[in-house]
């Protein structure tokens, strides 16, 4: 799982072609933590079709607003650069994540 900033999130994941997902997670987020044994989980299953990021966005707040990242944990889908699907909050489980992603490969 690629750890991006706010220096490497353009090249690594509004360039990157094909799908990219990026857990939005933040210091202290207990949720977020809890969630991210889960989203390594994924990683693997969709390793080769899908590249796993994640962003602190304690250290990246104006990267996090210029996405829309309003509540944490988000997990968000882009291909080719471009949103394509999210979960906020209490629907940021592994379930919910995996039919994300299954449902636009």
């Amino acid at each position: 799982m690629l750890i991006v900033d706010k220096d490497s999130f353009k090249p690594e994941v509004l360039e990157a072609e094909g799908y990219v997902l990026v857990d939005y997670f933040g210091d202290g987020c207990v949720p977020c933590q809890a969630l991210m044994p889960d989203v390594e989980a994924l990683a693997e299953k969709y390793e080769g079709k899908v590249k796993f990021c994640k962003l602190n966005t304690t250290k990246a707040r104006r990267l996090a607003i210029s996405q829309r990242v309003l509540g944490l944990p988000t997990i968000s889908l882009y291909k080719n650069g471009e949103k394509i699907g999210e979960v906020v909050k209490e629907d940021a489980t592994k379930e919910s994540i995996d039919a994300m992603i299954s449902k636009h490969l």
